[in-house]
């Protein structure tokens, strides 16, 4: 990976406290050296990344330069054993998506894919060999991954209707046909994609290393949302991939099933800091912000705005907290990550579209960043 310039993290804050939208103080259930951590990303993010987003969403391009200071963080294999010096909880992990989210979405999704869905893949689905190959580089973010399963034309019904095959030809396999909305993938050092096998039918993985021949992603243009991150149409034109790259424990869809199941709960926490920042952003304007000679938070309406966004943040944190005690149990099901995902979506289109209306005809404007949140829940 090459980039841009550099950034380092900061020397660690001496104290952590809950964000103001945290109004229970979920965040107190963390763990001392978990709050620690959480205080090092917070003040990276606020010095190095939302100086800058909306100038890159605003662009359409992803801001490489971060990477050197995420790597630095060490928080990409906080999930895995043996991967971090922050090893933690799926409380901590959930808190770390809230986080980014809370500065910039699309940064979040980068952080995701890497972290959840591909290394995800790996740590589930890989052989001893292969996770001791690809996992410590991809912790360190010296590789940086990419998930493709979604399609042109098959979102949620890839499990019956995958239409990319993978035929066996030796010790290689060729695979063919078209991907699309995959994050990370035009840069991606590795991406992890998953294709039917032709002989028996069953979904497999596969690593796909960068530059492979007939591996081809092409850049998405004209997003709405999520603007920074770097989504791809890939076409997959016979690309042969050798049979030590095809994850030997990713043998059916249940399989897949299995990672979607463990980072279908970051979509969640994600949510919660887009819609905990729309509503910090409208809080703050509605203080500063004067009609009819005074500032416009003491109007009752304004005040069942805010009122209304803060309990969609705590029921929505309630939610996500709970299951992220589940998923540290063990005893998580796919119903729970799919309940919280659906609910807490939803909850956040209703409290950035408040905030954006809090906001009046400043609200559409990209320097009052109330309108990235808005547009960016479209993409969540």
């Amino acid at each position: 990976m090459t980039s841009a310039s550099s950034s380092s993290p900061p020397e660690e804050p001496a104290q952590f406290a809950p964000l103001p939208g945290d109004f229970f103080g979920f965040a107190d259930l963390l763990a001392e050296h978990e709050q620690a951590l959480l205080q090092r990303v917070r003040v990276f993010l606020r010095q190095q990344v939302a100086p800058i987003a909306n100038d890159y969403w605003s662009r359409g391009e992803f801001p490489f330069q971060l990477i050197d200071g995420f790597r630095q963080l060490d928080i990409a294999g906080v999930m895995y054993e043996g991967l971090s010096q922050h090893r933690g909880s799926r409380l901590l992990s959930g808190f770390l998506a809230l986080e980014i989210c809370h500065t910039d979405p699309s940064t979040n999704t980068f952080y995701g894919v890497h972290s959840g869905l591909a290394m995800g893949s790996i740590d589930r689905c890989g052989s001893g060999e292969q996770k001791q190959l690809w996992m410590p580089a991809m912790a360190r973010m010296d590789k940086i991954g990419a998930f493709a399963l979604t399609e042109p034309h098959g979102g949620s019904d890839v499990a019956g209707g995958l239409e990319t095959t993978a035929r066996r030809e030796g010790d290689e396999w060729v695979l063919t046909g078209e991907k699309k909305w995959i994050g990370n993938a035009t840069f991606a050092d590795l991406t992890v994609v998953w294709a039917r096998d032709i002989e028996d039918h069953h979904v497999k993985g596969f690593i796909i290393e960068k530059d492979t021949p007939g591996f081809y992603p092409t850049k998405i243009e004209g997003k709405i949302a999520l603007r920074a991150v770097e989504n791809a149409d890939i076409n997959l034109d016979e690309c042969r991939v050798p049979e030590a790259n095809r994850l030997q424990r990713a043998n059916t869809f249940r399989d897949t099933s299995d990672v979607l199941r463990q980072t279908r709960g970051g979509v969640a926490w994600g949510s919660v800091g887009c819609m905990m920042a729309a509503y910090e952003l409208a809080r703050d304007y509605t203080i500063t912000r004067e009609q009819f000679g005074q500032p416009i938070a003491k109007f009752q309406l304004i005040q069942d705005h805010l009122a209304t966004m803060l309990g969609n943040i705590t029921a929505s944190l309630s939610m996500v907290v709970r299951l992220a005690q589940l998923q540290d149990q063990g005893v998580n099901k796919d119903e729970h990550s799919a309940l919280a995902k659906s609910v807490v979506t939803t909850k956040m289109r209703d409290t950035v579209a408040r905030a954006r209306e809090v906001l009046g005809g400043n609200g559409i404007l990209l320097g009052h960043n109330v309108a990235r949140y808005f547009a960016d829940a479209e993409a969540l």
